[in-house]
């Protein structure tokens, strides 16, 4: 199973939600690829939620333009 490390580009704050660069967390995933182009990155948005307490999707953050990834 591929691991891959999501990390924030920048800076953001919208709905409430304030994103900083730098934060990361581990994904795990059964396929490879992207995971933010599987199941609309649901597993990426559970993993952002379980570590820091926020909402990628309500922040509108949840793609490729705020997210890097990379294969561990």
């Amino acid at each position: 199973m591929p691991r891959y490390r999501v990390t924030t580009k920048s800076r953001m704050q919208s709905n409430g939600i304030r994103i900083e660069p730098g934060m990361s967390v581990d994904v795990v995933t059964p396929f490879v690829g992207n995971p933010l182009h599987y199941n609309g990155g649901q597993a990426v948005a559970e993993a952002f939620m379980r570590v820091y307490g926020i909402d990628l999707k309500r922040a509108g953050a949840l793609s490729s333009i705020y997210l890097g990834v990379e294969e561990m």
